[in-house]
């Protein structure tokens, strides 16, 4: 979109001022408000480079000088154009417009998730290959809760009860939440986000969102924006809406998977196929890449201290590096379908995941596998939630594996990596300061 064409948009929709929008190390959005004068006349911004290395709680790491420049520089941002959105829920009306990073020297700001996932889908530009991409998001509602000691509860529905029992695709229980439900949908229709159809999950409130299948970096940017949106439509009618990956002690986790496929630039097929329909040696090599690869990247996939609580056995999550056709209890599933839409669901990461980072990692490590010619195991038959737990079990074990790959830190940058570690490792450290209730009550007499 042009400098006329945003003008006359901005005149069309009434736009007063705009969001500028950054996503940080979490996923969640950074920016300021500008006036739609001020915009349409200067279009960059700045903004300090340090936002981009906060912690979840807001805090900086130790190695925070390490990371950024010791004077706290600005950082260039430019308005990708192309993200323009009106804000449904604003009181007056509002754009929103996501922006990209650069250095004072011009190049991409190595620090950006969104510039993580660009160099990621340059590589396979290199290799005349288009990646496709297609999340799922699940997510719960609750009630209000402004007392984090009080544990969550799902909300009271428009029969004035809440759920008890699991209603996973139930019409009845998914219709309890309509009027949400309609809110949510207008809200993404007027963002023109890629949404498709919606489910009641197995959770008490849970539900899952699909996308449809397009381009990584978009779909990156529809999930950005979208859990925004659902909390929103959330908070108007009385309750909160979570990504946390395991909100609650007795339901399940919540996920974000990540249908994939790769096409061939020059003649537009699905490489995953062969000429006579069946399964290709590089979509076995894609596999062999996301088992081999994911040990290390499993944070990109679970990036906080909760996310482990969903990674456990017996709760719908995986814990091995299996694949298998159409079997859910597996990390990386491949539905049965058509020839030209075969796909590969990486099932591991969850719905708290900075969506740059995680399309990242799952296509990096495909793209791995398919040039290393990467042999899987054999497809996995029976329930793999019963086999021996293959991946990390907490944030601080999961870092500890990042970056041992030099190929991996070549892809991601090294100067990324060690900022996340930093990041994550002192997120672990708070969280590991505070005295649960679960040690009172066994350890305070018994030990």
């Amino acid at each position: 979109m042009e400098l006329n064409e945003l003008s006359t948009w901005f005149e069309k929709n009434k736009i007063s001022e705009v969001e500028c929008l950054v996503p940080d190390m979490a996923g969640n959005a950074r920016g300021k408000f500008i006036p739609s004068t001020q915009f349409l006349r200067e279009g960059s911004a700045k903004l300090p480079e340090g936002i981009l290395v906060q912690t979840v709680t807001g805090e900086y790491s130790d190695e925070h000088w390490k990371i950024v420049a010791p004077t706290d520089e600005d950082m260039n941002l430019e308005p990708d154009k192309a993200t323009i959105r009106v804000v449904p829920w604003a009181r007056e009306p509002t754009a929103q417009i996501i922006y990209d990073c650069y250095k004072n020297d011009g190049t991409p700001h190595p620090l950006s998730t969104r510039n993580i996932l660009r160099k990621i889908l340059e590589l396979y530009k290199e290799q005349e290959l288009k990646p496709i991409i297609a999340p799922e998001v699940e997510f719960y509602l609750v009630s209000r809760n402004i007392d984090p000691d009080n544990e969550l509860i799902p909300p009271k529905g428009r029969s004035g009860r809440r759920e008890t029992t699991r209603m996973s695709y139930s019409i009845d229980a998914l219709s309890e939440f309509e009027d949400f439900v309609e809110d949510m949908y207008e809200y993404a229709d007027a963002q023109e986000l890629a949404v498709d159809a919606l489910v009641h999950e197995n959770g008490a409130a849970q539900l899952e969102i699909n996308f449809q299948h397009g381009d990584p970096l978009k779909l990156a940017d529809d999930v950005f924006i979208f859990k925004r949106t659902v909390r929103e439509a959330a908070l108007k009618h009385d309750m909160f809406a979570t990504f946390m990956a395991k909100p609650m002690q007795k339901e399940p986790g919540s996920a974000l998977h990540l249908h994939q496929s790769v096409l061939d630039l020059k003649t537009g097929e699905n490489i995953f196929v062969d000429k006579d329909g069946g399964s290709s040696s590089r979509f076995l090599s894609y596999i062999g890449g996301l088992q081999r690869y994911t040990p290390e990247l499993i944070s990109f996939y679970a990036p906080n201290v909760n996310s482990y609580r969903r990674l456990a056995p017996d709760i719908s999550a995986p814990i091995t590096l299996n694949w298998g056709i159409d079997n859910r209890t597996v990390a990386f599933r491949v539905p049965y379908s058509h020839s030209k839409d075969k796909r590969i669901e990486n099932r591991f990461p969850g719905a708290d995941v900075n969506p740059y980072l995680a399309i990242a990692a799952t296509l990096a490590t495909g793209l791995l596998g398919i040039l290393e010619n990467a042999t899987p195991t054999k497809p996995y038959q029976g329930t793999a939630n019963e086999d021996e737990i293959k991946v990390a079990r907490t944030l601080e074990e999961a870092l500890r594996k990042l970056g041992d790959s030099e190929t991996l830190a070549s892809m991601f940058g090294k100067s990324f990596l060690e900022a996340y570690t930093a990041v994550k490792l002192d997120e672990f450290e708070e969280f590991n300061r505070v005295i649960s209730s679960w040690e009172r009550e066994h350890l305070l007499l018994q030990v």
